[in-house]
């Protein structure tokens, strides 16, 4: 399994890529699924650079979410705005044990 690497020193953009923050934030959640805002708010609270950024970074979020299989929707909220996001099953074991390696769902 892949060691889990140090949180940056504050207002340090993080070394991870946006797929291993995004899935840690996903995991990181009792449903191991969350809504965009729940990641957004997730990223901010877990390193500080991103608070103080342009928003711009969003659109990397958004991205790897809609363009990478290794995500996918699950469900509607509960007010009807937004999906929840999740780690495809394929995916799982793997991110869960660190190993954000880029590969195609098997579905």
């Amino acid at each position: 399994p892949a060691a889990p690497r140090p949180p940056p020193e504050p207002g340090e953009k993080p070394s991870q890529s946006y797929i291993a923050l995004i899935s840690t934030a996903i995991l990181s959640s009792p449903e191991k699924k969350l809504l965009l805002s729940d990641i957004y708010q997730w990223i901010m609270d877990n390193y500080p650079y991103f608070k103080n950024k342009e928003k711009s970074w969003r659109n990397s979020v958004r991205h790897n979410l809609s363009l990478n299989e290794c995500f996918v929707k699950a469900g509607r909220s509960d007010n009807g705005k937004g999906h929840f996001w999740a780690i495809h099953p394929a995916n799982l074991e793997d991110f869960a044990k660190g190993d954000y390696h880029r590969r195609r769902a098997r579905r």
